[in-house]
């Protein structure tokens, strides 16, 4: 190597550390699961979301509970506090619905299609810019010949787990 080439490799080496510093003082920090989150927010409170729609699973609201603290807990670095978290969720729980999907022969359903609609509120105790109130939905189809007492929990898993990701895409990710 020529000793320009040298000088250069030092120089730019020279720049790049003496750079660092002054980035560290960024005021997003982003992890892998694509959150981006003010370091001045260190907790989350997701409040217990009740079941206002007209069918009523009993176990859904504290399964949608879990499941959005467990999302949470999981993907950030953020620390669960029982009220006044920097961020808040609340909301409620607005459909549940089964509604006949894909008409086959004879006027009858080949699928079933349950959906569920949440309601909720995030605000952003430290950014206030950031709060929102949205609906999310999510829906899986089921075979008609199956009773939906049988496939229910299984469904469940699938709906909930999308609600979450919208639900923590929305907030976190600001997706």
């Amino acid at each position: 190597m020529t000793l320009n080439k040298l000088k250069f490799l030092f120089t730019l080496s020279f720049i790049l550390v003496l750079s660092v510093p002054a980035f560290q003082g960024c005021k997003i920090s982003y992890s892998f699961t694509g959150a981006s989150i003010s370091p001045a927010v260190k907790t989350f409170t997701v409040y217990y979301i009740p079941n206002r729609a007209k069918l009523v699973n009993p176990n859904l609201s504290q399964q949608l509970t879990e499941a959005l603290q467990d999302k949470l807990t999981r993907q950030t670095s953020l620390n669960m506090v029982e009220d006044s978290g920097d961020l808040e969720f609340e909301g409620q729980i607005t459909g549940y619905d089964i509604r006949p999907m894909n008409i086959k022969e004879g006027d009858t359903a080949a699928q079933n299609r349950l959906t569920v609609t949440v309601k909720i509120k995030y605000t952003n105790n430290k950014n206030h810019d950031d709060d929102w109130e949205k609906s999310f939905s999510s829906y899986v189809d089921y075979d008609s010949t199956q009773l939906l007492s049988d496939v229910e929990e299984s469904l469940m898993e699938e709906v909930l787990e999308q609600l979450t990701d919208d639900i923590f895409n929305a907030s976190i990710a600001n997706w």
